[in-house]
């Protein structure tokens, strides 16, 4: 009985994955598209509670995954995770993480192209399965395991249906670096639709960025990308003329509260619904991981004594 369904194969997914399979869960996830394809992949990879709510308890997981994170720092070659020094502006983040950063720390800067792969390998080392399905309801995921974990992020929205949850268009610019930039750079106002950041990655600069309610198109703007260089130029004047190497579009889950709840299944079976982590998703991945593990535990150990009454 102890055999669990994620549905979503983004960082919440592949996270939460991990902690199961290595806890000798089976585990299997499906997923309608491979994780370089997914959301996750465009994440600029600076941990900071971005988007997200609410906000006293996006602190908190952003605390407790910090230290996860610092840890995989240590092979930063295997995990794509380094430490990096850098400056939050005024305005950049709430104030409850503002009073345990302070406005110049050092974070976890995560390379998505190397992490996104690290995290799948260590769950099919775990004995996880991962596969490029999609779900086409709860219901059909539910016939699959007793157990259902719904890590669908903007599909949610269709999956459960959930209307509450909205994109948020995010578009950035990568550049080579001019300079060697060693420390990464934030200014973004609370609410606003275009921010200002710097982020040095082992492939070149990411340069950002935007935050757009309720736009869905994937493409990039020559506009808008030229309005992010422009902004991050008046902050570093070389990247004026820094080469671009890539456009990138995301689009963020945003829900006004982060759904993360057990409940039951018409068919009899529980859905662990963990979804709508915003801008934050890879900030909050694992403190918000263990604790969507305890509620399938919880599910499970009902789904063994339902099966133990049975027989």
């Amino acid at each position: 009985m102890r055999e669990v369904l994620i549905v979503g194969g983004g960082v919440v997914g592949l996270t939460t994955g991990v902690l199961l399979a290595e806890d000798g869960v089976r585990v299997r996830l499906w997923s309608r598209e491979p994780a370089a394809a997914t959301t996750s992949a465009v994440a600029g990879g600076l941990c900071w509670p971005y988007r997200i709510e609410p906000a006293a308890l996006a602190a908190e997981w952003a605390v407790r995954s910090f230290g996860t994170f610092a840890a995989l720092a240590r092979d930063p070659a295997a995990t794509g995770v380094r430490m990096r020094a850098g400056t939050m502006a005024d305005g950049a983040t709430t104030p409850e993480w503002s009073a345990l950063v302070g406005p110049r720390t050092v974070t976890p800067v995560v390379d998505m192209t190397t992490y996104l792969p690290y995290v799948q390998a260590r769950l099919e080392a775990a004995g996880g399965r991962v596969e490029r399905r999609a779900a086409r309801s709860l219901e059909e995921a539910a016939a699959a395991a007793p157990v259902v974990v719904n890590c669908t992020g903007l599909g949610a929205r269709e999956l459960v249906p959930d209307p509450s949850v909205r994109a948020v268009r995010g578009q950035l610019v990568v550049v080579a670096d001019p300079v060697g930039v060693e420390e990464w750079y934030v200014a973004a106002s609370h609410g606003a639709a275009a921010s200002t950041y710097v982020i040095p990655q082992p492939y070149g600069l990411l340069l950002g960025g935007t935050a757009e309610e309720d736009a869905e198109d994937p493409e990039p703007d020559p506009g808008t990308a030229a309005d992010i260089v422009a902004r991050c130029a008046r902050v570093l004047p070389a990247l004026a003329g820094a080469e671009v190497l890539e456009h990138r579009v995301g689009l963020r889950p945003y829900r006004p509260r982060v759904r993360l709840e057990a409940v039951r299944l018409p068919g009899g079976g529980v859905c662990v619904h963990h979804y709508g982590h915003g801008g934050a998703g890879v900030t909050v991945s694992w403190a918000c991981a263990e604790d969507s593990v305890r509620l399938v535990s919880d599910a499970l150990r009902r789904a063994e004594r339902r099966g133990h009454d049975v027989s």
